[in-house]
C-alpha cells in the first residue's frame, strides 16, 4: 500500500480552490427548475460593477452562504441568484477617469462613443467583485448571474416604466432635488455623505420697506440670498408680530419680498427670523409651497450664478459669488456680525462636490399608494424583520413618504423610454416607428432597475418556469444603510408588480467597525484588504471569525 505524506502544516488555500473548483465543476451549486423539491431562494444584494470586496461584503455573503447551503442539507432546491448593479453615477465617475487619463474630455464624446468606452471598461473590470466572492467560497448558481443591464434585464425595467406611466403613476415636473455639480445630475439621498465642516453663520439686515428698521436673518450659505421670496417669522412671536405683512427691500437685488408667518419658524434658533429660498432649500421649498411664494433658481447646473442674480455676479462660481456678498454687505453696513459654526454639509459620495439643492425638471414616481401594501406586509407579520426594532425605522419612512425622483442626468443606465415629437409624447418600451422622435435625455436611476431584483432576475414580465419555481424568494440578507433605497421599494414591487411579497424574511446584518466605532472602509483606510487576510489565514478562518 503506497504512502502519501501530508503536510506538516494545514494549507489553506490549496485545500480551498481544490474543493471549490470540484463544487463547480460538479454543478453543485445550480438549482433545477424541474425539480419536485421544496424550493428555497435567495437574491444576492448586488455589488455595483464598479465595487472590489470589503469586509462588509465577506460577512453579508457568508451568512448568505450559510442559510443557502444549511438548505441544501435540508433537501431543498436551493438558489442563490448573483448578480452585478450598473451602478449609473459610480460607473460613469470610474469611465471619466480613465477617459481622462487618456487625454480624452467627455463632452467632447457623442452620447454612442461615451457609451462604447463604457461598455469596454464594464467588460475588462467589471467582473471582479464576482471573481472575489467565488474566492469567498460562495455556492451561488453563478449559471444564473445577472447583470442590471443585460438584455432581458433592460426589458424588464423599460416595461416597468411604461405600466408605471401608463398608470398616471409616473410624472415630470419641477422639484427640489439634491444635486451635484461636478455629475451635473441629480443624486439619491443614499449618494449624499454629510461630513460635518466648520463654517460661518452669517447675520445680514434686510431693511423694512418704508421704514428706518430692518429685520436680521442668519444664513450659512449668502449666495442663496438672491434667490430669496420672503423673510418668515412665526406668527406667536411678539417680536415681529406688528411686521408681518409688511415688505422688504431686498439688499444688492432691490426685490421687494413679503414678511410672512408661518409655523415652522422656531423663535428659540438665531433671531426667529429666517430668509426664505424655496429653490435652494428643502424646508424653504415647503414653506414657498404654503405660502405661494416664487421659485427662483439662482444657479447654473455647474454652481456657478446664472441670470437671475445681478449683472456683476452673474457667471461667478458659488463660493466666489459668497465671498462678493459679504464684501458688499459689510459696505453698506448691513452685515451684523459673523459666528463660527459648525454643521453637516451634502457631498456627492462619488464626485466629493458639495451637494446644491436644486430645482429643476425631474421625472417622479408617486408613492403614496405603493407605500400602502408595503406597510401592511411588514406590520401584519407576512414579512419579519430581524433584528425586529428595524420595523421602526421602515415604518417611518413609509409614514412619511415623498415622492421618488427617478430620473439622473448621466449617460451611462437605462435611457427613459419617453420620446417628443413637438406637443405628442410617445412612452414605450421600443421606440416609435415613424421618424422625427426625440428621445429623453435623462437615464433612470440605479434603484429604480434594483427595486425589480427578485423578480426580474428571474424572466419577469416573461412568464418563465424560474419565475413560478423561485418567486417569492425566502430569506433577504443586507445592511441596514439601504432599508429605504432597496428594501423597502423591493417590498413595494413585489406588491405592485408581482401581487406578493418578494421575499419571507429580513435579516439586517451588522454593520463592521473599527476601534473607534467608525464604518471600515478601505477608502477611510481603517479597513484590511479581505483578499489580504484570506491569503494569509485562509478563507474559513475569516468568515469564521467576521461571524
Amino acid at each position: 500500500m503506497s504512502k502519501t505524506l501530508l503536510d506538516n502544516k494545514y494549507n489553506s488555500s490549496s485545500v480551498e480552490n481544490k474543493w471549490y473548483d470540484h463544487w463547480l465543476e460538479k454543478k453543485y451549486f445550480h438549482a433545477d427548475s424541474n425539480s419536485k423539491k421544496e424550493p428555497y431562494t435567495i437574491v444576492i444584494p448586488p455589488p455595483n460593477v464598479t465595487g472590489m470586496l470589503t469586509m462588509g461584503h465577506v460577512l453579508n455573503n457568508t451568512i448568505q452562504d450559510i442559510l443557502i447551503r444549511k438548505a441544501r442539507m435540508e433537501g431543498k432546491e436551493a438558489c442563490w441568484i448573483p448578480g452585478t448593479d450598473h451602478a449609473s453615477i459610480a460607473t460613469e465617475t470610474k469611465v471619466i477617469k480613465m477617459l481622462e487619463e487618456k487625454g480624452i474630455n467627455k463632452n467632447d464624446l457623442s452620447r454612442e462613443e461615451f457609451l462604447e468606452h463604457a461598455w469596454e471598461w464594464k467588460e475588462k473590470y467589471g467582473g471582479i467583485i464576482i471573481n472575489q466572492l467565488k474566492k469567498l467560497g460562495c455556492s451561488c448558481d453563478w449559471e444564473r448571474e445577472r447583470f442590471t443591464m443585460d438584455e432581458g434585464y433592460t426589458n424588464a425595467v423599460l416595461e416597468s416604466f411604461v405600466k408605471l406611466y401608463n398608470k398616471g403613476l409616473i410624472y415630470k415636473g419641477h422639484r427640489l432635488v439634491n444635486w451635484c455639480p461636478v455629475s451635473k445630475s441629480a443624486i439619491s439621498d443614499e449618494e449624499v455623505i454629510h461630513k460635518e465642516i466648520n463654517g460661518h453663520l452669517w447675520y445680514f439686515r434686510y431693511p423694512i420697506k418704508g421704514e428706518d428698521e430692518y429685520l436680521v436673518v442668519a444664513t450659512t450659505r449668502p449666495e442663496t440670498m438672491f434667490g430669496d421670496s420672503a423673510v418668515a417669522v412665526n406668527p406667536n412671536d411678539k417680536r415681529y408680530k406688528k411686521h408681518i405683512g409688511k415688505t422688504i427691500d431686498l439688499p444688492l437685488v432691490g426685490r421687494e419680498i413679503p414678511i410672512i408667518a408661518d409655523d415652522y419658524v422656531d423663535m428659540d434658533f438665531g433671531t426667529g427670523c429666517v430668509k426664505v429660498t424655496p429653490a435652494h432649500d428643502p424646508n424653504d421649498f415647503e414653506m414657498g409651497q404654503r405660502n405661494n411664494l416664487d421659485r427662483i433658481n439662482i444657479m447654473a447646473p455647474n454652481a456657478s450664478l446664472n441670470d437671475n442674480v445681478p449683472n456683476n455676479y452673474k457667471g461667478l462660481d458659488r463660493y466666489d459669488a459668497r465671498k462678493k456678498i459679504i464684501q458688499e454687505l459689510e459696505s453698506l453696513n448691513l452685515l451684523e456680525k459673523v459666528e463660527n459654526y459648525t454643521h453637516q454639509v451634502g457631498h456627492s459620495e462619488r464626485t466629493d462636490a458639495v451637494i446644491e439643492p436644486y430645482m429643476s425638471e425631474q421625472w417622479f414616481l408617486k408613492m403614496e399608494g405603493l407605500a400602502k401594501p408595503a406597510l401592511e406586509a411588514v406590520n401584519s407579520g407576512e414579512i419579519k424583520f430581524y433584528p425586529e426594532r428595524w420595523t421602526k425605522t421602515y415604518n417611518h419612512w413609509l409614514e412619511n413618504i415623498k415622492d421618488w425622483c427617478i430620473s439622473r442626468q448621466l449617460w451611462w443606465g437605462h435611457r427613459i423610454p419617453v420620446w417628443y415629437k413637438g406637443e405628442e409624447i410617445y412612452c414605450g418600451a421600443d421606440p416609435p416607428k415613424e421618424p422625427g422622435w426625440i428621445q429623453d435625455e435623462d437615464v433612470l436611476d440605479t434603484w429604480f432597475s434594483s427595486w425589480l431584483w427578485p423578480f426580474a432576475t428571474l424572466g419577469w414580465p416573461n412568464k418563465t418556469q424560474e419565475l413560478n419555481r423561485f418567486y417569492p424568494t425566502q430569506d433577504l440578507v443586507t445592511g441596514p444603510d439601504i432599508i429605504f433605497f432597496w428594501v423597502a421599494r423591493m417590498i413595494m414591487a413585489g406588491y405592485y408588480f408581482k401581487g406578493e411579497k418578494p421575499f419571507a424574511n429580513v435579516y439586517f446584518n451588522g454593520i463592521i467597525r473599527d476601534e473607534d466605532g467608525k464604518k471600515m472602509s478601505k477608502s477611510l483606510g481603517n479597513s484590511p484588504d479581505p483578499l489580504d487576510l484570506m491569503e494569509k489565514y485562509g478563507v474559513d478562518a475569516l468568515r469564521v471569525s467576521l461571524l
